[in-house]
């Protein structure tokens, strides 16, 4: 068995790190992924009730309070 070198221990721990640390914001995709929905419905029927970070432009960042937001007002609205 070959002991790991120090720069691929170093890259594992640092990807590690990466992994416990929470997002704060996703992709569009991403956050329709986190709700279970299509891109397409996710861009259709959510993204307009949402506040979301354009950092350069084109990009779109959602934030995850946003969609938690999202999620506790949608589902009181069902439930009523």
């Amino acid at each position: 068995m070959n002991a790991a070198s120090p720069e691929l221990l170093e890259r594992f721990v640092g990807v590690l790190a990466e992994a416990a640390r929470p997002r704060l914001a996703l992709s569009r995709p991403e956050a329709a992924a986190a709700l279970g929905v299509s891109l397409r419905f996710f861009d259709e029927y959510v993204m307009p009730e949402l506040r979301v970070v354009r950092p350069g432009g084109r990009r779109v960042l959602v934030p995850v309070k946003e969609l938690e937001r999202w999620l506790a007002e949608n589902a009181a609205r069902t439930l009523e």
